[in-house]
C-alpha cells in the first residue's frame, strides 16, 4: 500500500513568530501501521508551523516514509527516493528526508552510501523528532544526518495525528513490534519487541479519532491477539474490545492482523456479541502443512488451525475471513503445496492473498535448505489465487439480492459512489459501486446488491432511511 498525500492546508502553518517555516511534500509507503507513523509525523510538522503541499515539485523538502518488509517493497521505496533525489538535482526541491522501515532494515550508513544525496535519515523510532530533522534541513545543516532511536519499552503516543485516510475511517495501532520468531520475517529487527499501548491510551486515541469524524475504526498491530501480554501479564484484547465497543459515534470496528494463537473463547464471545465489531477477521495463516509451519516456526499446526477456523465459523454469525499464505517456502514439496490447495478449497476463505517467499537477509529461513526457483514459487502462487478467484466470485454472487449497509468512501460522478461492505477492508478488498440520490461520502447507507463485477459489486441505494 502506498500514499502520496492529496492534502493541501487551508492556510499556511506558521511558527511562533507568525511566519511559515517552510513547505514540504510527504510520501507514505507500506502498511497501515506505517501509515499511523506517517500521520503522527504530519501532525507534529503541522503543529510546528510547516506547510503541507500536495506536489514535491516546488516544495522546500520531501519526506519519504518507507517500507522495508520484503525485497520488492525495498525496491519500491528506493525507486521513490531516487525520483525525489532527481527533483532535488534539478533544483525543484531543497532536500529529501528518508524515514521509516527501510533505514531501519538496511542501516542509515548503508543507505547514505548508496544514495549520498539524501539529506537526512530517520529510523522508525526517531519519528517523534521529525521536526528537529526538518529544522536542520531548512537551516542547511548536513552533519548528524542519521537519527535512530532504540525500540521503546513503553508505547509511543499516536494522538495529534494529521490523517491521510478519508475523514470517516482511521487506523488505530494498539501495539508495536512483535515477539514472534517466524523464520521468514524481518519485522522484529525493524520494529523491536512487542510493546502494548495501555487500554487508557488506546481509548483516548479512539475518542480523538471519533471526534475527528471516524466512523470505521480499524485496529492494527504486528500481532493483535498478543495485545496486553507484556504490559498486563496476560492477553487483554477482549477487555480492550469491550471498552471500544461502548464508544458512541462509531459504526464499525474492524480487526486486522490476528495471529492464530491466544484466540480465547472470551475473545470469540466478545466479537460475536459486540454492537460495533463487524464480523470480519484478518488472520494471516501463512501455510497449513505441519512440516512447513514448523520450519516457519509458527507454533501452530494444521489441526489447531482447522479447529479455530471451524469454531469461528460456528460462533460468529455472517463471518468473513481474510487470510494470507506464503507460496514456495524453502523445502516446500509439491505434496505440501497440494495440501495447501486442498485446505483453501475446504475452508473457502472469502478473502485471501498469497505472496511468494521472499529471501530476507538476516532471517533464519535464509539458512534453510530447499530454496525454490522463483518460477516455481510464482507458479504455486498463481495456482492458489486461481482457486481463490472462484471462491471469491462465488461469495460475491451469494450477496446479490441482499440489502446490506455500505460505507461510502468516495464519489465518482453525480449519482455514482464507491463504498465498502463490512466484508471489505480499505485498499485491500473489493469495493461496491453504488447508484442513488442524497448520498454523501462518509455515510453508512443501506444498499441492495444488484450484481457482481469481478471482485467488486454493483448496488443501488435502498428505499429505507439512510444513516448519517
Amino acid at each position: 500500500m502506498s500514499f502520496q498525500l492529496p492534502i493541501l492546508s487551508d492556510s499556511p502553518a506558521i511558527d511562533m513568530t507568525g511566519r511559515p517555516k517552510g513547505s514540504y511534500c510527504f510520501i507514505s509507503l507500506g502498511c497501515p501501521k506505517n501509515l499511523v507513523d506517517s500521520e503522527k509525523m504530519l501532525g507534529q510538522l503541522a503543529i510546528d508551523g510547516y506547510t503541507l503541499v500536495d506536489e514535491p515539485d516546488g516544495a522546500d523538502f520531501v519526506i519519504v516514509n518507507t517500507c522495508g518488509f520484503i525485497e520488492q517493497s525495498r525496491q519500491e521505496s528506493k525507486a521513490v527516493i531516487r525520483e525525489m533525489l532527481e527533483l532535488k538535482a534539478q533544483g525543484k526541491t531543497r532536500g529529501v528526508i528518508v524515514a521509516g522501515c527501510l533505514p531501519e532494515r538496511v542501516g542509515g550508513a548503508a543507505l547514505l552510501e548508496e544514495m549520498p544525496e539524501i539529506d537526512h535519515v530517520v529510523g522508525v523510532f526517531g519519528r517523534d523528532e521529525i521536526v528537529t530533522v526538518a529544522d536542520r534541513l531548512i537551516a542547511g545543516m548536513r552533519e548528524q544526518r542519521e537519527l535512530f532511536r532504540p525500540a521503546p519499552i513503553r508505547a509511543m503516543n499516536d494522538q495529534e495525528r494529521l490523517r491521510i485516510t478519508p475523514k470517516h475511517f482511521g487506523y488505530l495501532k494498539i501495539s508495536e513490534g512483535c515477539d514472534r520468531t517466524c523464520t521468514f520475517c524481518s519485522i522484529p529487527s525493524m520494529r523491536g519487541k512487542h510493546v502494548t499501548k495501555p487500554i487508557e491510551m488506546v481509548l483516548a486515541e479512539a475518542r480523538e479519532l471519533i471526534g475527528d469524524g471516524v466512523k470505521e475504526l480499524i485496529l492494527v498491530a504486528q500481532d493483535t491477539t498478543y495485545y496486553g501480554m507484556d504490559y498486563y501479564g496476560q492477553v487483554r484484547l477482549a477487555d480492550l474490545l469491550k471498552e471500544l465497543d461502548q464508544l458512541d459515534g462509531l459504526s464499525w470496528i474492524r480487526l486486522m492482523y490476528l495471529y492464530p494463537v491466544n484466540f480465547t473463547d472470551e475473545l470469540i464471545d466478545t466479537i460475536s456479541g459486540a454492537k460495533r465489531i463487524i464480523p470480519y477477521l484478518d488472520m494471516p495463516l501463512q501455510h497449513v502443512s505441519d512440516q512447513v509451519l514448523r520450519r516457519m516456526q509458527r507454533r501452530v499446526n494444521r489441526d489447531k488451525i482447522v479447529s479455530l477456523v471451524t469454531k469461528l465459523r460456528e460462533r460468529v454469525p455472517n463471518l468473513v475471513m481474510r487470510t494470507t499464505f506464503i507460496s514456495g517456502f524453502p523445502g516446500e514439496t509439491q505434496e505440501q503445496h497440494n495440501q495447501l490447495k486442498d485446505f483453501v478449497e475446504e475452508m473457502r476463505f472469502e478473502r485471501m492473498g498469497v505472496f511468494t517467499y521472499s529471501l530476507e537477509p538476516g532471517t533464519p529461513a535464509t539458512k534453510l535448505d530447499g530454496h525454490l526457483p522463483e518460477e516455481v514459487k510464482a507458479e504455486r502462487r498463481d495456482e492458489l489465487m486461481e482457486l481463490q478467484q472462484e471462491i471469491a466470485f462465488e461469495f460475491g454472487d451469494s450477496l446479490v439480492g441482499y440489502e446490506l449497509d455500505c460505507l461510502i468512501d468516495s464519489q465518482l460522478e453525480d449519482g455514482t459512489f464507491v463504498g465498502r461492505l463490512f466484508a471489505d477492508a480499505p485498499e485491500i478488498d473489493g469495493t461496491v459501486f453504488v447508484t442513488g440520490d442524497n448520498i454523501e461520502v462518509g455515510q453508512l447507507v443501506p444498499v441492495e446488491i444488484t450484481a457482481r463485477q469481478d471482485y467488486d459489486l454493483l448496488a443501488e441505494v435502498s428505499c429505507g432511511d439512510e444513516e448519517g
